[in-house]
C-alpha cells in the first residue's frame, strides 16, 4: 500500500477531519463544542468546496480538521476534492464524519499526495491517512498507482524519455506480469509492414520502433491497447512554433495511459487476452524526415498523403491499428494526444472519445461520471469523410479545411480498423494546465479509470 495510507488498525494517535456540507456545518461545529463555533465564525469558514480549518485544541495542538464540501446539490464539485487533504500539515489524520463515495474520496487524497520528485533533491514528506476498515484498500492502491505511473512517464522530459526508453517502460511492465514481448526497431519497421512508423520515426537520431506485448489467457477474449508513443513532436518540416513545442514531452502521453490501464487491468487479473500495441517515435527534422506531399502506402495497403508533417499521431497509429486489428479482437481502444482541435472543443478536463458501438459508449460515460474520469462522446460523422480525400492517394491524412478536427482524425484511425468487433478512440490531452483537487499541474491520466470499470465489469476475473 502506498505509504500515505496507514492501517486501519493502527495504534497511532490521529488528527479526525470532519467532511461537511454546508448546511450541516452548524451541527457539526456544536458536535465539536470547545470553542470550534467561535473560531470557525473567527476564521470566516463556510465549508465550502476544498475549504480547510485547522481546530486547535486547549494547549495550542491540533485538534481537528473541518474539510468544506460546499453544497451538497453542486454539480461542479471536483471529483476529487478530497485531494485538497494533500495540502494539510505533516500529521496522521483519519476520516472522522464523512458521507459520500469514500473509496473516491480516498483516491482523491491518494492523487492530491501525487508529486514529481526525479529532478529534486528532496522531498518533504506530507500528511498521511488511515485507510477505514471495509473498504477495498488494495484497488485503492492499484489506482493510485496506474496513474502515478501515467503522471511519471508524461512528466519524464524528452532527454530522458525518447523511443527506447518508452519502448524500455512497456518492456518493464510485461516483464513484472510475465507477459511475451516483441521490440521492432529502425529499418525492420519496414520489413515487418510498419512503413508509416519508419516514416515518422526516420529523422530522428534515436531510432522508431514498435513495442508490443500479450498476456493472459489465448481463449479468453482478445482485448488490444495502442497508444501513441511520440517521445517529442517538433512538427517535423512543419515546425511548430516554440510556444506549441514546449508540452511536447507529453505527446506519448497516450502510451503512457495505455500502459496505466494495461497495468490495473493485468493486476486485477481480468478475464482477457490483452494486446499492448505502442508505436514510440520522435518527430525530428533532418535531410531524410518525412515531407508534406509524400505518399506512403501502409500497412493494411492504403496509400497515405502526407498534408502536413505535424499530424505525425494519426499516422503511426494507423499502422499500429492495422497491427491490432489483424487478430480481430473483441475491442480495440487507442488512446493519443491527438489533436488541438479536440481541446478546443472540449477543454483539458473532458476527453472526447470516438466509436460506433452505442452500448460501449454508454457505458464508459456512466462510468466515467461514476468514478470522476469524465469523457464526452464525439460523433463518427460520415459526410466529413470527404474531407481527408486525396488526388493522388486513397487518403489524406488531414482534413481540406480547419472545421471539425478532432473527428476528421478519429475517421482517418477508423479506415484502419475492420475486423475488430468494437473500437475505442479516445483523444486525451494527458496534462492538467492548472492545479486542482487531486490533480496537481503535469501530466495526467485521463479515461482510464473510466475503462477499468467497463472491462471490470465485461470481465471479472
Amino acid at each position: 500500500m502506498l505509504t500515505i495510507f496507514a492501517a486501519a488498525d493502527t495504534t497511532e494517535a490521529a488528527v479526525p477531519i470532519h467532511a461537511v456540507h454546508d448546511d450541516g456545518l452548524e451541527a457539526t461545529l456544536a458536535a465539536l463544542g470547545g470553542g470550534a463555533d467561535a473560531w470557525a465564525a473567527a476564521s470566516g469558514f463556510k465549508a465550502e468546496a476544498g475549504a480547510l480549518l485547522l481546530v486547535p485544541g486547549a494547549d495550542g495542538s491540533l485538534r481537528a480538521v473541518l474539510f468544506g464540501l460546499g453544497r451538497a446539490d453542486d454539480p461542479a464539485r471536483a471529483p476529487l476534492l478530497f485531494g485538497r487533504l494533500a495540502t494539510l500539515p505533516k500529521a496522521l489524520y483519519r476520516l472522522a464524519t464523512f458521507a459520500g463515495d469514500l473509496p473516491l474520496a480516498l483516491l482523491g487524497f491518494a492523487l492530491g499526495s501525487y508529486r514529481f520528485s526525479r529532478y529534486l533533491k528532496t522531498r518533504e514528506d506530507g500528511p498521511r491517512l488511515v485507510m477505514p476498515a471495509g473498504v477495498d484498500a488494495r484497488e485503492i492502491d492499484a489506482l493510485a498507482r496506474a496513474v502515478y505511473l501515467v503522471r511519471d512517464l508524461v512528466n519524464t522530459p524528452a532527454n530522458d524519455l525518447g523511443p527506447e526508453e518508452i519502448a524500455a517502460a512497456v518492456r518493464a511492465l510485461a516483464d513484472r506480469h510475465g507477459a511475451d514481448y516483441d521490440e521492432i526497431v529502425g529499418d525492420d519497421l519496414l520489413s515487418r509492414g510498419f512503413p508509416l512508423v519508419h516514416a515518422v520515426g526516420a529523422a530522428s537520431t534515436r531510432a522508431p520502433r514498435l513495442a508490443t506485448f500479450t498476456w493472459g489467457d489465448e481463449a479468453d477474449p482478445k482485448i488490444t491497447l495502442v497508444g501513441k508513443g511520440v517521445a517529442f513532436d517538433t512538427g517535423g518540416l512543419n515546425i511548430k512554433p516554440d510556444n506549441s513545442m514546449l508540452l511536447m514531452k507529453k505527446d506519448m502521453g497516450g502510451a503512457a495511459n495505455v500502459l496505466g490501464l494495461a497495468q490495473l487491468i493485468m493486476e486485477a487479473g481480468l478475464r482477457v487476452r490483452l494486446r499492448v500495441v505502442v508505436p514510440a517515435v520522435e518527430n525530428s527534422i533532418a535531410g531524410n524526415a518525412f515531407r508534406p506531399g509524400d505518399v506512403f502506402t501502409s500497412r493494411k495497403g492504403l496509400t497515405v498523403e502526407i498534408g502536413n508533417t505535424d499530424a505525425e499521431g494519426r499516422l503511426i497509429l494507423a499502422d499500429a491499428l492495422a497491427f491490432a486489428d489483424d487478430e480481430a479482437p473483441a475491442l480495440i481502444v487507442d488512446m493519443a494526444t491527438l489533436t488541438g482541435a479536440a481541446r478546443v472543443a472540449l477543454g483539458p478536463d473532458l476527453p472526447p472519445v470516438y466509436t460506433h458501438d452505442d452500448k460501449l459508449a454508454g457505458d464508459l460515460a456512466a462510468a466515467g461520471l461514476a468514478v470522476g474520469d469524465p469523457v464526452w462522446r464525439m460523433p463518427l460523422w460520415p459526410p466529413y469523410d470527404k474531407l481527408l480525400a486525396s488526388k493522388i492517394a486513397d487518403v489524406n491524412h488531414i482534413s481540406s479545411g480547419g472545421f471539425a478536427g478532432s473527428i476528421t482524425a478519429a475517421l482517418f484511425l477508423a479506415r484502419f480498423v475492420g475486423k475488430a468487433t468494437a473500437w475505442l478512440h479516445a483523444d486525451v490531452f494527458a496534462w492538467v494546465p492548472a492545479d486542482k483537487p487531486g490533480q496537481p499541474v503535469g501530466g495526467e491520466a485521463q479515461v482510464i479509470r473510466a475503462l477499468y470499470e467497463v472491462l471490470k465489469a465485461r470481465y471479472p476475473r
